[in-house]
């Protein structure tokens, strides 16, 4: 028995099905399915971080100390200057693509070319700024003493900056002298009951305590922030006694476990949101070799359509918007 399609009337609706529905192509429906599903995950992972920064709202890093670091221009502080710059390379990367996607509806193939090329510098330029930001995020400035309740203790001193008093932050290495001990790691030849462990920290408290006691401009500065949105500077008296009796361990930079500017939990979300962005660029711009080589041997030429360099316009375009909504609950909130 022959079955015989049975026709609606509204096949050629926004609604009806075929092969455009919302007059778009599969490919590109599918795309903004993925683009939808990945800016709920993107969501859920900024409102957890907003969640927990208001939770330790007196103890969060501040960008502005965090984020000061500028390729060749070392021991220069330049607040947010850099993350400024990759912001605007990101950004610019996406007006390169806006016009490549409109080379390509002329069927432009060398315009295309060019505007695929930037795009990728880009995003090169931007994955390999944000690799040098984790790199210099996890060596550290100055290091710090951590306290056996978990709080970070910063080291500094006064100085005068255009009739100001403002306080300048001092690395430990600076003013703490390593003595001898005779602190051993553990090594797996000493014994069955082994247990691994990380590289023994360049001082001990007390070393760091005997370089305080003996420079009396040094004051400690805990994470606590007071009602002028800085960190809170401890009397001389207090300096000294909180390193004594609460020093747990030397740090320095940042990772999973600790973090030498303030509440770990700020590392642990850096990382995991900025690193899986990072992913998403770095996947971009490999997606886009592979569409720029397309486009050089011609392949969009003989299909008549550039439609797959708006396909990866779109996800590139995300990108960049995802960067700004991290950009500002990281950097600048």
């Amino acid at each position: 028995m022959n079955s015989t399609a049975v026709s609606t009337g509204t096949e050629g609706t926004t609604w009806g099905g075929g092969n455009q529905p919302l007059k778009s192509s599969y490919g590109k429906m599918m795309m903004w399915f993925f683009i939808v599903s990945d800016a709920l995950t993107f969501s859920g992972f900024l409102a957890a971080y907003g969640f927990s920064r208001f939770k330790f709202i007196d103890y969060w890093p501040i960008a502005d100390e965090v984020f000061t670091h500028v390729p060749f221009l070392h021991g220069q502080e330049l607040p947010m200057i850099y993350v400024a710059f990759m912001t605007f390379i990101l950004i610019m990367s996406s007006v390169t693509m806006v016009l490549a996607v409109d080379a390509g509806h002329e069927m432009k193939k060398n315009k295309v070319i060019w505007y695929m090329f930037f795009t990728i510098i880009g995003g090169a330029i931007f994955v390999g700024s944000q690799a040098w930001e984790w790199a210099t995020f996890i060596k550290g400035d100055y290091g710090a003493v951590q306290t056996k309740g978990g709080n970070i203790l910063q080291f500094g001193t006064y100085v005068t900056n255009d009739g100001e008093e403002i306080f300048k932050r001092i690395a430990v290495e600076d003013f703490a002298v390593a003595t001898y001990t005779d602190r051993v790691q553990h090594e797996s030849k000493k014994g069955i009951w082994f247990k691994s462990e990380s590289s023994l920290p360049e001082f001990s408290v007390e070393d760091i305590y005997s370089g305080l006691e003996s420079n009396s401009s040094i004051l400690v500065r805990s994470q606590a922030i007071n009602n002028d949105g800085e960190k809170t500077v401890l009397s001389r008296e207090e300096s000294l006694n909180q390193i004594k009796k609460n020093g747990k361990r030397y740090i320095k930079g940042a990772n999973l476990e600790v973090n030498e500017y303030g509440a770990s939990l700020f590392a642990d979300f850096f990382f995991f949101i900025t690193g899986f962005h990072g992913f998403h660029v770095f996947s971009g711009v490999v997606i886009n070799i592979i569409i720029f080589f397309n486009v050089i041997i011609g392949t969009y030429e003989r299909r008549k359509n550039y439609e797959m360099v708006e396909k990866v316009g779109l996800y590139w375009h995300f990108v960049d918007l995802v960067w700004v909504f991290v950009f500002t609950f990281f950097y600048l909130v």
